[in-house]
């Protein structure tokens, strides 16, 4: 079972490599950068598994780079959120 197949295991997944990034001493500038880059490889390469997914990857889609940049921040803002 990959972690893109439930929602909150992605979330999990997410906020402990946030987690780890921080401990190493990324800050926040370089994690926000990796976050977009994530997303849209994730938007471009892989085929979402659910509805959160899916709903994630047609927003980044009609966005422009700025509106993507700010749903990478809101995704960390929300697993942070953990």
């Amino acid at each position: 079972m990959s972690v893109l197949d439930n929602f909150e295991q992605w979330k999990d997944f997410l906020a402990d490599r946030l987690q780890q990034a921080q401990q190493q001493g990324l800050n926040q500038q370089v994690i926000a950068d990796v976050a977009y880059q994530i997303g849209d490889y994730l938007a471009k390469q892989v085929d979402p598994k659910n509805s959160e997914e899916r709903l994630l990857a047609d927003l980044w889609n009609v966005a422009d780079e700025q509106e993507q940049h700010a749903i990478a921040n809101m995704m960390i803002k929300l697993v942070q959120q953990k």
